[in-house]
């Protein structure tokens, strides 16, 4: 993580991924599976990861709230989007956010790297090259 991430954690605490993001590394990633496929691999894997809980899971939308407890004891929220792009190709988005004043210190930037970490390994075969 670099510097410039650090000091721009300390005024934002939000972080999210889209096609337009600067930061390659924040950028939508695309898998070659349907929506309801990748719906399943995602939620499944989300909810194995230690550390974050499940809230909600909206399966028709096709997002997942999940909460997680930084070892400073601020809550985190993070959203996963699960969108379909045609019938057989889905986007995963995220967005995550502190609750409480202030900055994260890019907190919510490491924790969407690694969510989009476990989700890459698991769905390797099936990520798309864009």
């Amino acid at each position: 993580m670099t510097l410039k991430r650090t000091l721009v954690g300390i005024i934002r605490s939000m972080e999210g991924t889209s096609d337009r993001a600067k930061d390659p590394k924040l950028k939508t990633r695309y898998y070659n599976l349907s929506k309801e496929r990748a719906w399943e691999e995602v939620s499944s894997t989300l909810k194995k990861i230690p550390g974050y809980k499940v809230l909600h899971e909206v399966p028709s939308v096709g997002e997942i709230i999940l909460e997680k407890r930084t070892t400073f004891g601020r809550t985190m929220d993070i959203t996963v989007s699960v969108i379909s792009v045609s019938p057989v190709r889905s986007a995963v988005d995220m967005y995550s956010a502190s609750r409480g004043s202030l900055g994260d210190l890019g907190s919510n930037y490491r924790t969407i790297m690694n969510l989009f970490s476990v989700l890459d390994k698991k769905l390797a075969k099936y990520k798309a090259n864009d």
